[in-house]
C-alpha cells in the first residue's frame, strides 16, 4: 500500500532513513522473486520504487528547507 502525504510529512528524520532501508529491501527480495518467477503481483516493484522516490524527496525537501532558515 503507497505511502500517503499525512503519514510521510508527520514521519521522523530516522523514521524515513528506516522506512527507505526497509522498502530497498523488500525491492531486493521481489527481485529475487521476479528472477525465480515465484512474483506473485507484477505491479508490487513499481509501487515500492515510487514509495521511495518519495521519501527522498520528502528527506531533500527537509533538507533544503533547513539549509534556507
Amino acid at each position: 500500500m503507497p505511502i500517503k502525504k499525512d503519514e510521510l510529512h508527520n514521519m521522523s528524520d530516522p523514521a524515513i532513513v528506516e522506512e527507505t532501508k526497509r522498502l530497498r529491501d523488500r525491492l531486493y527480495e521481489l527481485r529475487q522473486q521476479a528472477v525465480t518467477e515465484q512474483l506473485e503481483n507484477n505491479r508490487e516493484p513499481g509501487n515500492i520504487k515510487k514509495d521511495i522516490a518519495r521519501l527522498m524527496t520528502e528527506k531533500r525537501m527537509r533538507e533544503i528547507s533547513k539549509e534556507t532558515a
